[in-house]
Order: C-alpha cells, then structure tokens, then sequence
C-alpha cells in the first residue's frame, strides 16, 4: 500500500532529493497523491458524472478549457499562441504527465505518433479509456519520467503542463527529456512560478494571517505547498528555471501567466462574485507578470 503524506523534509522551493533513498520516498508519495486525486479540476466541485464516459471527459475539457482561455485565449486551438501544431505532423510527440487525457487529446489528433506517460495507474486507465472512446491514436504507458524506458533520441517534440514540478526529482527528468529527444528536438513545458504575490500576499497575508495558519506554526514555504497540487510543488523564478536547463537546452521563450483566481484570494462563498467584477482581459495585464503570475511556462530546444 502507498503512503499518503506529503515529505517534511522538502523545505525549500526549489530543493532537490540528497539521496537515492530520499528520491525514492519523495517518489512514493508523489505517485500516491495523484492515485487520490487525480486531475479532473475538482477546485470548481466535484465532477459528478461517472468516471471515464463521455460526459465526464467532456465536463473535465471545459473546465481545463475555460480556465485556460482566462489566461491565454486562443485563436482556432488551445496554445496556438505558443505552439506551432501544424509542424507536429511530421513530429513523434511525447507527453509526460497524461492527467486525464486532455492534452493528450489534444496533440495525439496532430501528432505523427503520440506517447504519453504518467506516474499514476489513474491516469493511464482514464487516457486509455478516452482513447477508446473517442476513437484516438496513441500509446498511454505508466512510466517514471525521472527514469523513462525508450532509447535513446525516440522523440521530436515533448510536452508537459504542471507534472515535473511535482516529481521527486525535477532535474532528472531534464536529462531523460534531454536522452529521448532527438537532436533539434523541442520541449514546450509550464513549471510553478515563485512570484511575490503567490508568496506574499497569497501565502503569508491570506493563508498565513487571515486563515490563522501562522499561528499553527507553519512557514510560508510550508503554507504555499499545502496549498498546492501534489505531495510536492515546486515553484522556481525565472532564473531558476534557467539554470535548471542548463547547458543541455537553449532556452527559446519563457513567460509568465497567472489566473484570476489567483488574484482574488478570498474564501470561496465569496471568491466567484469577486471573480465576476473583473474582466478576463483585466486579470491577464495584471497576472501575466513577473511579479504575480503563478505559472513559468517555457518553450526550449536540445542543445
């Protein structure tokens, strides 16, 4: 049976495991959290139609979806703003952190080959059963991405939103993603941003003194990740993020964006009515910066 805690001695937001053993324990934990709770938005309520029929995809779609156009509308494809997908026909795609499916979705209707992998045998049952159901191409397999089991340069494309940053080990993954990509190869990947109003005004104004967390005897550091997805989160500035790739990639475009729920950090029976008062294209101008956006979201190539 899997443990169901979270690690105390990930202290930092950026720390990485000392140890084999501690990577390993990390790891343990990571895959338990998302056995438990799965990717399926429940922030806006539980979705209550039966897992893995057609209704239930189609409500976790819109909920992805609109949350999504809050913070990067699209002209005629979700990401078309940032990703070229008429080039992925030709491109063998690699997905790292499946979910439920919606992003596989997505590029297995574009790709040449798509592959995508997940740490949870939750995930891998949920994207496998939308395949079928929808009729899509593709190969959904359980794998650790810190320790991937394709050759070496398999892929020409990977994509990942919002998985590495709760893996044991983030670094890892960087080199497997390095090892499976083809020379040339592109990465279009979004990690946590470390931002002041996440830390500060988020974390130890809201959640800190106004939800008396402080008084519990928590850190912000320790507030921030009970607040977060995962048994581990991850929140790097841009900087960070940066050196993290190291000499490996060449960093292409890297941006902020944040959500408006983001901005108003208030108890939920008044959090939707305060939401309302303030228009998408307002909340981007104020979120997609440095200073408040929540996630770093990068475009990189194999060096």
């Amino acid at each position: 049976m899997l443990p169901t805690s979270s690690p105390t001695d990930f202290t930092h937001p950026i720390q990485l495991p000392a140890t084999d053993e501690v990577r390993r324990e990390w790891q343990l934990l990571n895959r338990a959290w998302w056995e438990q709770h799965p990717m399926r938005y429940d922030a806006w309520g539980r979705v209550q139609h039966k897992p893995f029929t057609e209704p239930f995809y189609c409500e976790i779609d819109a909920r992805f979806y609109a949350c999504l156009a809050e913070m990067l509308p699209w002209r005629d494809t979700p990401f078309d703003a940032l990703v070229d997908f008429d080039a992925l026909g030709s491109k063998d795609v690699l997905e790292i952190g499946v979910g439920c499916g919606t992003h596989a979705e997505l590029l297995s209707r574009r790709a040449r080959q798509f592959t995508g992998i997940d740490l949870t045998d939750y995930a891998v049952a949920c994207t496998t059963n939308r395949f079928a159901l929808r009729h899509l191409d593709g190969r959904i397999l359980r794998m650790d991405a810190e320790q991937m089991a394709f050759e070496d340069e398999q892929f020409d494309f990977v994509w990942s939103w919002g998985a590495v940053h709760h893996s044991a080990d983030t670094s890892r993954i960087l080199r497997e993603v390095h090892r499976v990509l083809r020379p040339g190869g592109r990465v279009f990947m979004m990690v946590y941003h470390r931002s002041p109003w996440n830390t500060f005004v988020r974390g130890a104004l809201y959640y800190g003194l106004l939800q008396g967390e402080f008084l519990r005897g928590k850190s912000v550091h320790r507030i921030i990740q009970d607040a977060s997805d995962g048994a581990i989160a991850r929140y790097y500035r841009r900087d960070e993020w940066k050196a993290a790739l190291g000499d490996r990639f060449r960093l292409e475009r890297m941006q902020v964006i944040g959500q408006k729920a983001q901005l108003v950090p208030f108890p939920p029976r008044i959090k939707a009515s305060a939401m309302a008062l303030v228009s998408d294209g307002l909340a981007r101008f104020i979120s997609n910066r440095p200073s408040v956006g929540y996630l770093l979201v990068s475009t990189f190539t194999k060096q």
